[in-house]
């Protein structure tokens, strides 16, 4: 028997290409690189393949994020900015439709962490993949975007220090600040896969 939901397979197993390729169009590849949008791939993948290391991974890495997000939109975007955009009329609505996949992230995972069980390698293998993101992102992006906040803390890069001593200080807060504690959560928490 499986366990995932043959709704739950249809939904990602549809919505993820549509929201990749409406993505595509509307801001190309580099979108791709926010954690949020390689999270909900991981997530995807775990729903149509009942591995529990993707979703493991997504969940370590980036489901303080997505929760601080939801919390966000339900303050419409007041309370830290996250999801600001989701209110901004300029914006086309169906663009600000496909982005409400940010609500459907906390509960998948947090369903899939408790029918496959916890991965405890995902620490690991985020911290890689992150790693390798945020300086991907810092690399082949422009600053203006400041896509994962690689530039500068919010939507605007910041100046007061070196970019690369910047970057180094993100990528050790994510690890201090998100991954150990997440993952000393997740494995109290669920069952290992």
């Amino acid at each position: 028997m499986s366990a995932v939901p043959l709704w739950l397979k249809i939904a990602y197993g549809a919505g993820v290409p549509l929201i990749v390729v409406v993505y595509w169009r509307a801001y190309g590849p580099v979108n791709f690189l926010w954690l949020s949008d390689i999270a909900l791939a991981c997530t995807a993948a775990s729903v149509l393949l009942e591995i529990a290391l993707p979703a493991s991974m997504a969940a370590v890495g980036v489901l303080p994020l997505e929760i601080a997000w939801c919390i966000d939109f339900a303050s419409r975007g007041r309370l830290l900015g996250l999801s600001a955009y989701m209110f901004d009329p300029k914006s086309p609505l169906y663009l600000r439709g496909i982005s409400l996949f940010h609500l459907a992230i906390p509960p998948t995972l947090v369903y899939l962490l408790w029918r496959l069980g916890y991965d405890s390698r995902a620490p690991l293998a985020q911290g890689v993949l992150t790693g390798l993101t945020l300086v991907t992102t810092y690399w082949l992006t422009d600053p203006a975007k400041n896509i994962n906040w690689v530039f500068g803390p919010g939507s605007k890069p910041q100046y007061a220090i070196s970019p690369l001593i910047y970057l180094t200080i993100e990528m050790i807060a994510f690890v201090t600040l998100v991954l150990l504690p997440m993952h000393w959560v997740l494995h109290s928490l669920f069952h290992p896969a």
